[in-house]
């Protein structure tokens, strides 16, 4: 067994491959660290994946997602599911915030070899949550895994990116939070397959229910429709029903090759993603360093310049794009 200072590209390979959890664990740093073997490690693992089920758990804090997680990955073990956890805070990874109460939560699962749970957060990654959860989520699939849970700290424009990776998202919902169907109107109906209303013992747990069915109403009549499932995760009711959903989900979306098409726009989207993201930072950097192009910039807030031309001209510099290309 290769030790801490002893990973080389195709040790780490091997040791996920074989599910080694002190290979996961010093892969996934090298991912959230940016480091350039991490790059190339998951290249190496890359064949082995495309057979995890990913299933992305978000919801505005407070819902008790951390103890829906905990109850499915119980579940999954009955099934003899191998389980992965990554729980995505996109906050300090310093300050620890919500993370220390999550992992507590998830401490039943902390001695079970066949359970890898890992915090992530941003750590200053360029790249984004989006990147650094994807590939940390390639390397628990290439490692065996036959579940991975992708858990959110809440739903905001970073969480969301995070759940693009996932085959089934679970959105959690709390009675009596005003917030939640707030959100749900602003549009992140759009986001789940499954819908669970924790805290189901609350007086307004099925006025919510109700309020949420009407809200889904809303959206197209074809398709999968989200299923509302009530729960009380800390007793463990109606998890088993929110399994059967998230399998039913799975089940869809193999049916006719759904699952491959949705994976490959996924995959699609992400590369685009991870490309703007490392173009714009690029572009960034060029203009700073560049006299020349800061002077555009100087002369477009000064309206001696418009924008687009502006535009035209750093592209032209930066990435050698002529202005028919940019149009």
């Amino acid at each position: 067994m290769a030790g801490r200072r002893d990973w080389t590209r195709e040790t780490l390979a091997a040791g996920i491959r074989d599910g080694d959890s002190r290979a996961l664990a010093r892969a996934i740093t090298l991912v959230e660290n940016g480091d350039p073997l991490a790059y190339a490690v998951v290249a190496d693992v890359y064949p082995q994946t495309g057979r995890a089920h990913a299933v992305g758990v978000t919801g505005p804090p407070g819902v008790g997602k951390s103890s829906l997680v905990s109850a499915l990955v119980r579940l999954a073990r009955k099934r003899e599911d191998a389980v992965g956890v990554i729980s995505v805070d996109p906050s300090s990874p310093f300050t620890q915030g919500a993370l220390l109460g999550d992992r507590i939560r998830l401490s039943d699962h902390f001695t079970d070899p066949e359970v890898f749970i890992r915090s992530m957060g941003t750590r200053g990654h360029l790249g984004g949550l989006a990147e650094t959860t994807l590939q940390a989520m390639l390397i628990l699939d290439a490692a065996g895994k036959d579940v991975v849970f992708l858990e959110t700290v809440g739903t905001g424009q970073s969480e969301v990116g995070v759940l693009s990776i996932a085959d089934t998202v679970v959105l959690a919902l709390m009675p009596g939070s005003g917030d939640s169907i707030q959100a749900l109107k602003a549009g992140i109906m759009e986001i789940p397959d499954v819908i669970a209303i924790n805290k189901m013992d609350h007086p307004m747990a099925k006025t919510m229910l109700n309020e949420v069915r009407q809200v889904l109403s809303l959206g197209p009549a074809d398709g999968w429709r989200p299923p509302i499932v009530l729960t009380e995760a800390v007793r463990g009711e109606g998890l088993e029903q929110l399994w059967e959903k998230i399998a039913e989900h799975r089940a869809w979306l193999e049916a006719d090759g759904e699952l491959e098409r949705r994976r490959r726009a996924n995959l699609a989207q992400e590369v685009f993603q991870v490309a703007s993201t490392r173009a714009r930072r690029h572009l960034e950097a060029t203009v700073r360093d560049d006299p020349e192009l800061r002077r555009l910039l100087d002369d477009v807030q000064s309206r001696r310049l418009d924008p687009l031309t502006a535009v035209r001209e750093i592209l032209e510099q930066v990435f050698h794009i002529g202005s028919a290309d940019a149009s």
